[in-house]
């Protein structure tokens, strides 16, 4: 079923008796071309670009749970392409730009809305910081404004402009940036896939990854044993895990980000806002809800929930930038398990393993990258070449040291990112 206007009111006037499931429930083959292992934003995407654009259509994705049940179903839906160094800028840039062809390449709707990102600045040195950024997203092609203090004061009137230990010196404005509906874009990738005649499978847990004479032969199931040419890994905060069913260990520890939502409130927050001197950001859903987050919980995790003490220091920082939202009720929170790299930045790569692919490290940036990062590693697994944007993307930078790109300057190690 093709999804449009007309679809909505017809079915609207029947009743909506007529709607047909959105994607399959295929029970495993015995064995696949390619399997993908996780079935969050980024291995739908992998496998939907897969059967677009390389014509590949005897693929699986694995999901273990339920789709939308992992990062991709619980993040602050935030999108852009603002990164600097390179490396990073390419790959930012051209998931932006699939982004914005998204909903008509989907016949879906995944809310897109470039409502602008500001990241505000509150010191000299800061204020170069984002200059430097900012030209460097021009550079790439992509938009950016760096906003003084009363260019900040006609967007964004509602912040406390006064503080007095962080003043608000500006902002880089990126006006293509803004947010989309986190599990819409999972469904969306979903529907694609299956409609290209990919095999979508749900609680399916792989227990075991198997290797014969250095070579990926398939793959051990909770529903039994799948045999497959090529294997790739997208298994987020849960990477470590799956790579070690398969002898390996990879330079990634799984830390917690939360994120929190608000009770519906009337719209009062048009852009995504980003505060300098505290690790926090937010937006306003569709819904109402003040959807905002802040720092990782600081010590590695896989509890999908977080600690007291973080969600009150990402409190004090809303406060302290927007006093207005003091009043608002704290709807409900929750944690997602991130995929931390050395660097911040992420890896897509063939692993040692003859037909063993790698994709992770997306740290707590990975639903802006889920259509790039489907694209590339889509790429990497059809041709065995690296796909452009994602060239400096390899794993042996961890071995060697050369290429590292470490985008916030906070140093090589995990837990500073």
């Amino acid at each position: 079923m093709r999804y449009s206007g007309l679809q909505v009111l017809a079915q609207g006037l029947m009743g909506n008796r007529g709607w047909t499931p959105a994607w399959r429930d295929p029970k495993p083959k015995l064995a696949y071309d390619i399997l993908i292992i996780g079935g969050g934003g980024h291995g739908l995407a992998t496998a939907f670009y897969l059967a677009k654009e390389h014509g590949l259509t005897n693929v699986a994705v694995l999901e273990k749970g339920y789709l939308g049940g992992g990062n991709v179903g619980r993040n602050t839906t935030i999108v852009r392409a603002n990164y600097g160094l390179p490396g990073n800028s390419e790959f930012y840039s051209h998931s932006l730009k699939l982004w914005e062809g998204l909903e008509g390449e989907l016949n879906y709707n995944v809310m897109h809305s470039q409502r602008g990102i500001i990241n505000l600045f509150h010191s000299d040195g800061q204020r170069d910081a984002y200059a430097r950024r900012g030209n460097a997203m021009i550079n790439q092609g992509d938009d950016a404004i760096l906003l003084d203090t009363e260019g900040c004061r006609r967007i964004l009137p509602y912040l406390d402009y006064a503080q007095t230990r962080f003043p608000i010196y500006g902002g880089l404005y990126h006006p293509r940036g803004g947010t989309a509906r986190h599990d819409a874009v999972a469904w969306g990738f979903a529907r694609g896939a299956d409609l290209r005649g990919v095999d979508v499978i749900q609680n399916c847990e792989v227990t075991g990854i198997d290797v014969e004479n250095g070579r990926v032969t398939g793959v051990q199931t909770t529903r039994g044993a799948i045999r497959a040419r090529k294997v790739g890994m997208v298994a987020a905060g849960r990477t470590s895990q799956v790579a070690a069913l398969a002898g390996m260990r990879v330079p990634i520890e799984s830390h917690v980000l939360q994120a929190f939502v608000t009770e519906g409130l009337k719209p009062c927050i048009d852009h995504v806002v980003t505060y300098g001197m505290g690790h926090f950001y937010i937006s306003q859903s569709d819904k109402g809800g003040l959807v905002f987050g802040g720092d990782l919980d600081f010590y590695a995790s896989y509890a999908a929930r977080g600690n007291l003490p973080m969600a009150e220091h990402v409190m004090e920082a809303g406060l302290t930038l927007m006093p207005m939202i003091g009043k608002a009720r704290m709807l409900r929170s929750w944690g997602g398990i991130m995929d931390m790299s050395p660097d911040g930045s992420p890896i897509i790569d063939r692993t040692h393993i003859d037909g063993l692919y790698l994709n992770c490290g997306w740290c707590y940036g990975g639903f802006k990258a889920v259509p790039g990062s489907g694209y590339s590693f889509a790429h990497l697994l059809a041709t065995d070449r690296p796909h452009e944007p994602a060239a400096r993307y390899r794993l042996d930078r961890f071995e060697t040291g050369a290429g590292l790109m470490d985008e916030e300057a906070t140093g090589a190690q995990h837990n500073l990112h």
